[in-house]
Protein backbone atom coordinates (compact mmCIF):
# COMPACT_ATOMS: atom_id res chain seq x y z
CA UNK A 1 0.00 0.00 0.00
CA UNK A 2 1.38 3.39 -1.02
CA UNK A 3 1.11 6.47 1.16
CA UNK A 4 1.04 9.93 -0.43
CA UNK A 5 1.65 13.08 1.54
CA UNK A 6 -0.57 15.98 0.59
CA UNK A 7 0.50 19.59 0.44
CA UNK A 8 -0.83 20.11 3.94
CA UNK A 9 1.70 18.86 6.52
CA UNK A 10 -1.08 17.88 8.88
CA UNK A 11 -2.79 15.46 6.48
CA UNK A 12 -1.81 11.96 5.53
CA UNK A 13 -3.94 10.34 2.84
CA UNK A 14 -3.98 6.98 1.12
CA UNK A 15 -3.56 6.63 -2.58
CA UNK A 16 -7.18 6.19 -3.85
CA UNK A 17 -6.00 3.49 -6.21
CA UNK A 18 -4.77 1.40 -3.27
CA UNK A 19 -7.50 2.07 -0.69
CA UNK A 20 -9.37 -1.03 0.55
CA UNK A 21 -12.91 -1.26 -0.74
CA UNK A 22 -15.63 -0.69 1.85
CA UNK A 23 -18.73 -2.82 1.82
CA UNK A 24 -21.57 -0.38 1.10
CA UNK A 25 -24.64 -0.49 3.33
CA UNK A 26 -27.61 -2.14 1.61
CA UNK A 27 -30.16 0.12 0.01
CA UNK A 28 -33.35 0.17 2.08
CA UNK A 29 -35.48 -0.24 -1.04
CA UNK A 30 -33.62 -3.42 -1.98
CA UNK A 31 -34.24 -5.23 1.31
CA UNK A 32 -36.64 -8.16 1.42
CA UNK A 33 -38.47 -9.93 4.24
CA UNK A 34 -38.59 -13.71 4.02
CA UNK A 35 -39.59 -16.53 6.42
CA UNK A 36 -36.73 -18.57 7.83
CA UNK A 37 -38.37 -21.87 6.89
CA UNK A 38 -38.38 -20.77 3.25
CA UNK A 39 -34.62 -20.17 3.29
CA UNK A 40 -33.10 -23.09 5.27
CA UNK A 41 -29.66 -22.34 3.83
CA UNK A 42 -29.64 -19.13 5.92
CA UNK A 43 -30.46 -20.79 9.26
CA UNK A 44 -26.87 -20.69 10.47
CA UNK A 45 -26.42 -17.03 9.57
CA UNK A 46 -29.69 -16.12 11.28
CA UNK A 47 -28.73 -18.04 14.42
CA UNK A 48 -25.38 -16.21 14.53
CA UNK A 49 -27.15 -12.85 14.19
CA UNK A 50 -29.50 -13.54 17.12
CA UNK A 51 -26.78 -15.09 19.31
CA UNK A 52 -24.67 -11.99 18.79
CA UNK A 53 -27.30 -10.10 20.76
CA UNK A 54 -28.57 -12.84 23.07
CA UNK A 55 -25.96 -15.61 23.50
CA UNK A 56 -27.49 -19.05 23.65
CA UNK A 57 -26.64 -22.62 22.75
CA UNK A 58 -26.30 -22.85 18.98
CA UNK A 59 -28.18 -26.15 18.95
CA UNK A 60 -31.03 -24.64 20.95
CA UNK A 61 -31.13 -21.55 18.72
CA UNK A 62 -31.25 -23.61 15.53
CA UNK A 63 -33.98 -25.79 17.01
CA UNK A 64 -36.06 -22.70 17.84
CA UNK A 65 -35.63 -21.28 14.34
CA UNK A 66 -36.50 -24.68 12.90
CA UNK A 67 -39.97 -24.43 14.48
CA UNK A 68 -40.89 -21.53 12.17
CA UNK A 69 -43.89 -22.27 9.96
CA UNK A 70 -46.76 -20.54 8.19
CA UNK A 71 -49.03 -21.71 11.03
CA UNK A 72 -47.00 -19.63 13.55
CA UNK A 73 -44.78 -19.01 15.34
CA UNK A 74 -43.01 -17.63 12.31
CA UNK A 75 -39.48 -16.22 12.08
CA UNK A 76 -38.79 -13.54 9.49
CA UNK A 77 -35.40 -12.38 8.18
CA UNK A 78 -34.59 -8.99 6.72
CA UNK A 79 -32.29 -9.77 3.80
CA UNK A 80 -30.06 -7.60 1.64
CA UNK A 81 -29.39 -8.52 -1.99
CA UNK A 82 -26.49 -10.79 -2.81
CA UNK A 83 -23.20 -8.87 -2.98
CA UNK A 84 -22.13 -11.19 -5.79
CA UNK A 85 -24.10 -13.69 -7.89
CA UNK A 86 -22.34 -16.57 -6.14
CA UNK A 87 -22.82 -15.27 -2.58
CA UNK A 88 -25.83 -15.80 -0.34
CA UNK A 89 -27.97 -12.84 0.80
CA UNK A 90 -26.84 -11.08 3.96
CA UNK A 91 -29.11 -11.48 7.00
CA UNK A 92 -29.59 -7.90 8.22
CA UNK A 93 -32.33 -8.44 10.82
CA UNK A 94 -34.74 -10.89 12.39
CA UNK A 95 -38.11 -10.90 14.16
CA UNK A 96 -40.46 -13.61 15.39
CA UNK A 97 -44.26 -13.49 15.15
CA UNK A 98 -46.61 -15.56 17.34
CA UNK A 99 -50.37 -15.78 17.66
CA UNK A 100 -51.88 -14.16 20.77
CA UNK A 101 -54.10 -16.08 23.14
CA UNK A 102 -57.80 -15.08 22.90
CA UNK A 103 -56.97 -12.36 20.33
CA UNK A 104 -57.31 -13.94 16.87
CA UNK A 105 -56.47 -10.72 15.02
CA UNK A 106 -53.29 -9.97 16.95
CA UNK A 107 -49.65 -11.06 16.69
CA UNK A 108 -46.87 -10.85 19.27
CA UNK A 109 -43.55 -9.51 17.97
CA UNK A 110 -40.44 -10.95 19.66
CA UNK A 111 -36.67 -11.30 19.18
CA UNK A 112 -36.32 -8.14 17.12
CA UNK A 113 -32.67 -7.59 16.25
CA UNK A 114 -30.54 -5.89 13.59
CA UNK A 115 -26.92 -6.81 12.91
CA UNK A 116 -24.59 -4.64 15.00
CA UNK A 117 -22.65 -3.42 11.96
CA UNK A 118 -25.90 -2.33 10.28
CA UNK A 119 -27.46 -0.34 13.10
CA UNK A 120 -28.15 3.35 12.81
CA UNK A 121 -29.07 3.22 9.11
CA UNK A 122 -32.84 2.77 9.30
CA UNK A 123 -32.89 -1.02 9.04
CA UNK A 124 -34.80 -1.40 12.33
CA UNK A 125 -37.58 0.83 11.04
CA UNK A 126 -37.60 -1.05 7.73
CA UNK A 127 -37.89 -4.35 9.58
CA UNK A 128 -40.84 -3.17 11.69
CA UNK A 129 -42.61 -1.64 8.70
CA UNK A 130 -42.16 -4.91 6.83
CA UNK A 131 -43.72 -6.81 9.73
CA UNK A 132 -46.80 -4.60 9.53
CA UNK A 133 -47.22 -5.23 5.80
CA UNK A 134 -46.67 -8.96 6.31
CA UNK A 135 -49.23 -9.14 9.14
CA UNK A 136 -51.87 -7.02 7.40
CA UNK A 137 -51.66 -9.16 4.26
CA UNK A 138 -52.64 -12.16 6.42
CA UNK A 139 -55.63 -10.54 8.08
CA UNK A 140 -54.08 -9.39 11.37
CA UNK A 141 -54.94 -5.96 12.72
CA UNK A 142 -52.78 -5.44 15.81
CA UNK A 143 -49.18 -6.04 16.86
CA UNK A 144 -47.99 -6.43 20.46
CA UNK A 145 -44.46 -6.36 21.82
CA UNK A 146 -42.48 -5.84 24.99
CA UNK A 147 -39.21 -4.00 25.50
CA UNK A 148 -36.81 -3.06 28.27
CA UNK A 149 -35.03 -0.07 26.76
CA UNK A 150 -36.32 0.61 23.22
CA UNK A 151 -39.72 2.06 24.08
CA UNK A 152 -38.91 5.46 22.53
CA UNK A 153 -37.94 3.76 19.25
CA UNK A 154 -41.25 1.88 19.14
CA UNK A 155 -43.22 4.95 20.27
CA UNK A 156 -41.73 6.83 17.32
CA UNK A 157 -43.11 4.08 15.07
CA UNK A 158 -46.63 4.58 16.43
CA UNK A 159 -46.71 2.01 19.25
CA UNK A 160 -48.55 2.91 22.43
CA UNK A 161 -48.34 1.50 25.93
CA UNK A 162 -50.58 -1.53 26.36
CA UNK A 163 -51.29 -4.55 28.51
CA UNK A 164 -49.37 -7.83 28.67
CA UNK A 165 -50.45 -10.58 26.29
CA UNK A 166 -49.56 -14.24 26.02
CA UNK A 167 -48.10 -15.59 22.81
CA UNK A 168 -48.84 -19.13 21.70
CA UNK A 169 -45.72 -21.22 21.17
CA UNK A 170 -47.68 -23.54 18.91
CA UNK A 171 -50.98 -23.50 17.05
CA UNK A 172 -53.25 -26.49 16.61
CA UNK A 173 -56.76 -26.60 15.23
CA UNK A 174 -57.44 -29.61 17.43
CA UNK A 175 -57.00 -27.58 20.64
CA UNK A 176 -59.72 -25.00 21.35
CA UNK A 177 -58.81 -21.64 22.82
CA UNK A 178 -60.70 -22.49 26.00
CA UNK A 179 -58.31 -25.37 26.60
CA UNK A 180 -55.23 -23.24 25.99
CA UNK A 181 -56.51 -20.42 28.17
CA UNK A 182 -56.68 -22.77 31.14
CA UNK A 183 -52.87 -22.79 31.22
CA UNK A 184 -52.55 -19.00 31.17
CA UNK A 185 -54.79 -18.08 34.05
CA UNK A 186 -54.09 -18.16 37.74
CA UNK A 187 -55.46 -21.31 39.36
CA UNK A 188 -58.75 -20.76 41.11
CA UNK A 189 -58.43 -20.71 44.89
CA UNK A 190 -59.24 -24.03 46.50
CA UNK A 191 -61.64 -24.11 49.47
CA UNK A 192 -59.97 -24.80 52.79
CA UNK A 193 -59.83 -28.43 53.83
CA UNK A 194 -62.34 -29.47 56.45
CA UNK A 195 -61.49 -31.75 59.35
CA UNK A 196 -64.17 -34.19 58.30
CA UNK A 197 -62.53 -34.63 54.89
CA UNK A 198 -59.16 -35.33 56.46
CA UNK A 199 -60.65 -37.87 58.82
CA UNK A 200 -62.50 -39.58 56.01
CA UNK A 201 -59.20 -40.19 54.20
CA UNK A 202 -57.78 -42.22 57.08
CA UNK A 203 -58.03 -45.92 56.33
CA UNK A 204 -60.20 -47.81 58.78
CA UNK A 205 -58.64 -50.13 61.28
CA UNK A 206 -58.67 -53.68 60.05
CA UNK A 207 -59.64 -56.71 62.10
CA UNK A 208 -55.98 -57.57 62.49
CA UNK A 209 -52.75 -55.65 62.42
CA UNK A 210 -51.52 -52.45 64.05
CA UNK A 211 -53.45 -49.19 64.06
CA UNK A 212 -52.57 -46.91 61.12
CA UNK A 213 -50.83 -43.65 62.10
CA UNK A 214 -52.81 -40.42 61.80
CA UNK A 215 -52.22 -38.20 58.74
CA UNK A 216 -49.34 -35.72 58.99
CA UNK A 217 -50.18 -32.16 60.07
CA UNK A 218 -50.81 -29.56 57.41
CA UNK A 219 -47.82 -27.35 56.54
CA UNK A 220 -47.73 -23.85 57.95
CA UNK A 221 -48.85 -21.03 55.68
CA UNK A 222 -46.03 -19.21 53.95
CA UNK A 223 -45.72 -15.50 54.60
CA UNK A 224 -46.11 -13.59 51.35
CA UNK A 225 -46.22 -9.92 50.43
CA UNK A 226 -49.70 -8.42 50.09
CA UNK A 227 -51.28 -8.57 46.65
CA UNK A 228 -51.39 -5.35 44.63
CA UNK A 229 -54.74 -3.56 44.45
CA UNK A 230 -57.16 -4.75 41.82
CA UNK A 231 -57.25 -3.01 38.47
CA UNK A 232 -54.81 -2.56 35.57
CA UNK A 233 -51.22 -1.72 36.35
CA UNK A 234 -50.10 1.76 35.37
CA UNK A 235 -47.12 2.51 33.19
CA UNK A 236 -45.67 5.47 31.32
CA UNK A 237 -42.74 6.08 29.02
CA UNK A 238 -40.67 6.74 32.13
CA UNK A 239 -41.95 4.08 34.52
CA UNK A 240 -43.72 0.72 34.45
CA UNK A 241 -45.02 -1.67 37.06
CA UNK A 242 -44.65 -4.71 34.82
CA UNK A 243 -41.67 -7.01 35.27
CA UNK A 244 -40.20 -9.92 33.35
CA UNK A 245 -39.32 -13.30 34.84
CA UNK A 246 -36.02 -11.89 36.13
CA UNK A 247 -37.74 -9.03 37.90
CA UNK A 248 -36.53 -6.37 35.43
CA UNK A 249 -38.95 -3.58 34.41
CA UNK A 250 -40.60 -4.26 31.07
CA UNK A 251 -42.82 -2.09 28.88
CA UNK A 252 -45.71 -3.61 26.94
CA UNK A 253 -46.70 -1.81 23.75
CA UNK A 254 -49.18 -2.31 20.92
CA UNK A 255 -50.14 -0.81 17.59
CA UNK A 256 -53.21 -1.08 15.39
CA UNK A 257 -52.22 -1.83 11.82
Amino acid sequence: MELILSTSPAELTLDPAHQPEKTPAPNLTELTLEPVHCRPELLDACADLINEQWPRSRTSRLHSLGQSSDAFPLCLMLLSPRPTPEAAPVVVGHARLSRVLDQPQSLLVETVVVARAMRGHGFGRRLMEGLEVFARARGFRRLHLSTHDQLHFYAHLGYQLGKPVQGLVFTSRQLPATFLSAFSRNPSPQPPCKASNLIAQVAPRGPQGPTLPPPPPLPELLTTSPLPPAGPLSQSLMETQYQDLRGCPIFWMEKDI
